[in-house]
């Protein structure tokens, strides 16, 4: 018998209503899906709920007695002291790895962040173009901690710097500014910094916590959810890396204002994919949200990453899975595939 988990999912509707958060929990024998788990590994099963000016998304947990290697979301109602700061939270369980994924607008960088950083110093690692946006704004949020020390490394620009050489400038700026154990490291841009940020955290002196700033929707909605972190090397893709998840993700959509439309249409298409392999309702819902989606309407773009965390999330399977070789086998498909074409001809 499965568990019906209801949770508010943010406090925005599919069709940009405010709402109010409540949960409630029920027992069920066979919950109207979106999709049935063909797996035997622990999901969460998500649909919509039926009123259209209700919750975007309800939860239905099945396996309740998951382990810590697997990967379910579920969205939390938020606390009154924290209903201020995040239009929507998403909570990755992960046992004593899981971590909150904060969605909204302009949101309170400093106040959020702070929750999630123990130590006495911060690396925010960026690069040449997400620098002059906001590398002054993350600064000026992070100091507002008394007694927080904020260094910064800036990194070249694109997939091709995803490499062992741009990695030691992190290492490099780490080791000179003499941070400890205790330091946590911030990765402030799209996929590629994020993937080198926590790859830098698992292995700086043994491991170091690390946050999320994602600034492109490609990144809120896939690279920043499943912990999946690493460098690219001359003979294949992301072939150096680890698991490894962050203390938290923070998105704030605004800083989608300054993605080249282009990127923007590149991140939309990633949200299509969740409809159209997982989540058949959020595929009818983008059908009718599309023009909102292309022009940033701030409440549609909240609902579009929420939900696709939450299914990125339940997606992910357990790390044993990984490590056994059974799925993402297309992924490693594709990636031998553009090796063959146009990777191969990197620097």
């Amino acid at each position: 018998m499965n568990v019906l988990r209801v949770s508010v999912v943010s406090k925005i509707s599919k069709d940009g209503k405010r709402l109010q958060h409540s949960s409630t929990k029920a027992q069920i024998k066979s919950p109207e899906t979106i999709f049935r788990a063909k797996s035997s590994a622990p999901v969460m099963l998500a649909r919509r709920s039926s009123s259209r000016s209700g919750p975007g998304l309800q939860t239905f947990g099945g396996n309740a007695g998951c382990n810590r290697n697997s990967t379910t979301a579920k969205s939390v109602s938020l606390a009154a002291s924290a209903a201020t700061e995040a239009e929507a939270i998403v909570d990755v369980d992960l046992g004593d790895r899981s971590y909150p994924i904060y969605i909204g607008n302009d949101l309170p960088w400093g106040e959020l962040l702070k929750k999630h950083i123990s130590g006495s110093s911060v690396l925010i690692v960026t690069n040449e173009t997400i620098a002059p946006l906001y590398l002054d704004r993350c600064i000026d949020a992070l100091k507002e901690e008394e007694g927080l020390r904020v260094e910064s490394v800036i990194l070249p620009d694109g997939e091709e710097y995803k490499n062992m050489e741009t990695l030691m400038m992190v290492y490099d700026k780490a080791l000179q500014c003499r941070l400890d154990r205790k330091t946590t490291f911030l990765a402030l841009g799209g996929g590629v910094i994020g993937d080198m940020t926590g790859y830098a955290a698992a292995s700086y002196q043994r491991g170091v916590n690390f946050v999320q700033v994602p600034t492109t929707l490609m990144a809120m909605v896939d690279s920043s959810v499943g912990g999946k972190t690493g460098v690219n090397h001359p003979l294949g893709k992301n072939m150096i890396g680890a698991f490894y998840q962050p203390q938290c993700v923070m998105i704030d959509t605004s800083t989608l204002d300054t993605l080249p439309l282009k990127e923007h249409a590149s991140g939309i298409a990633e949200v299509v994919k969740y409809g159209l392999i997982k989540d058949a309702e959020f595929f009818v819902w983008q059908e009718e949200n599309m023009e909102k989606l292309l022009n940033k309407d701030p409440d549609t773009l909240i609902y579009a990453v929420e939900r696709s965390c939450i299914n990125k999330a339940e997606a992910s399977p357990p790390l044993a899975l990984w490590r056994k070789g059974t799925v993402n086998r297309a992924s490693r498909q594709g990636h031998c595939f553009l090796q063959s074409l146009t990777y191969a001809t990197w620097p």
